[in-house]
């Protein structure tokens, strides 16, 4: 076999592993849509939107926050972060964005919609995780971590201490 035809199976097979290995991560690593639901009524004054993925530490997250506020007269709606596209953040008084940080970026969905509403950032909570457990968009405050079980408290007693802060304000 000639050198260059040695050179392109070479080239070949590196892509090949490198597409295999990229499905591989997908695969692996990408998350799950998230379910939608409410919780209490829609008439209250008081509206958290949590807009999450799916993933078991993701939904205890979620869970947590709203046990913490189902007994409130606060009305919950719990969105896949795709559907971040049709929320108006005018319409709730505070906003959590839970997402990982995937292939050494967020998600295009939480990054456009954070965009959008940079005018209201002052009603987003933040929670990025990662592999490394400190990554997060640039210019946001994000509350970060790895998802792992024993981050899932901390994490979520910083994002309830911003939510009780917003709240209140709202």
């Amino acid at each position: 076999m000639s050198r260059t035809k040695k050179i392109l199976v070479l080239v070949g097979t590196i892509i090949g592993l490198l597409f295999f290995i990229s499905i591989w991560y997908q695969q692996t690593y990408a998350m799950d849509v998230a379910e939608s639901f409410d919780v209490n009524s829609p008439e209250y004054s008081q509206k958290l939107l949590i807009a999450t993925q799916g993933s078991e530490f993701k939904g205890k997250l979620t869970t947590t926050i709203i046990n913490h506020f189902k007994e409130d007269s606060i009305y919950i709606k719990v969105v896949d972060i795709s559907e971040l596209k049709d929320i108006e953040p005018t319409s709730y008084s505070a906003l959590v964005l839970i997402h990982t940080w995937e292939n050494w970026k967020p998600p295009k969905s939480i990054e456009t919609f954070v965009e959008r509403t940079k005018p209201y950032s002052e009603r987003i909570v933040v929670i990025t995780t990662s592999g490394e457990g400190s990554r997060k968009m640039d210019d946001v405050d994000a509350i970060t971590g790895e998802s792992k079980p024993e981050n899932s408290l901390v994490m979520v007693k910083q994002a309830l201490s911003k939510l009780e802060i917003i709240l209140k304000s709202h």
